[in-house]
């Protein structure tokens, strides 16, 4: 893929609001270098549109993973060493490059979690957040463990962005499937449920996570997002093996 298309992309509702006023140095840096001289409609076009871009996602990620890996008070090199691969994985080795850039020089910054979150939850589908809380979840657990400081900060995101306890207890049960209850956490129901229920609780969730309700993010997200689908099947395989259900 293009970098300067795909940062372009980004250049949409993630570039004003509290946002844009964390990352529109270094955007606007990286964009001129890039550019030059020349104008481009990408960026001498609409810069706040209403929608949701995969560049749009990958902004609010930066800013609130910066938040996150302070949420300690401490970014330690392993840290950092984590959420470079986790770019490079989701995003390809050139974004992940320049994403990188952008968070080190966010992590400079305070970041208004709370405004930030509000900007999101105003833009950003319903589905986009939830993939943006997965991804978070998963940095969370990228040194092995979630500790008190980064829970209570991803409680408050999901609070301020509009995902549901519910959701956020879906999201973060993909990260723990080794536990027998996990599977039932997944799939938003509770271990007294009915094999029916099972059932249809697994084509309700397979519909709310399929990867295509992120499609217009682009191929890198569509392709991230299959990880939750995929959680999704483990954990109604888990059960239907449990229950030995027909």
């Amino acid at each position: 893929m293009n970098y300067s298309k795909w940062i372009g992309s980004g250049l949409g509702w993630a570039f004003g609001g509290p946002i844009g006023g964390i990352l529109g140095f270094a955007v606007g840096a990286m964009w001129d270098q890039m550019r030059g001289a020349q104008p481009d409609p990408l960026v001498e076009g609409d810069r706040t549109s209403h929608v949701t871009t995969g560049g749009d996602l990958a902004m609010s990620l930066v800013v609130l993973s910066a938040a996150l890996m302070k949420a300690d008070g401490k970014v330690t090199k392993l840290e950092l060493e984590h959420v470079q691969r986790f770019f490079s994985r989701q995003f390809g080795v050139a974004q992940a490059v320049q994403l990188s850039r952008m968070l080190r020089d966010v992590l400079k910054r305070d970041v208004p979690v709370h405004q930030v979150c509000q900007q999101i939850r105003q833009h950003m589908p319903h589905p986009a957040r939830l993939q943006l809380m997965h991804y978070l979840i998963g940095l969370a657990h990228a040194d092995g463990r979630m500790d008190r400081a980064e829970f209570d900060l991803i409680r408050t995101m999901a609070r301020d962005m509009g995902v549901s306890d519910k959701d956020l207890g879906s999201l973060s049960a993909m990260f723990r499937m080794d536990d027998p209850s996990a599977a039932y956490a997944v799939l938003e129901i509770t271990q007294d449920a009915s094999d029916e229920e099972v059932k249809k609780a697994y084509r309700r969730m397979a519909m709310k996570y399929h990867p295509d309700k992120v499609a217009q993010l682009g191929e890198e997200v569509q392709k991230a997002a299959s990880e939750k689908f995929k959680k999704v099947q483990q954990a109604y395989e888990s059960i239907e093996k449990q229950r030995r259900m027909k």
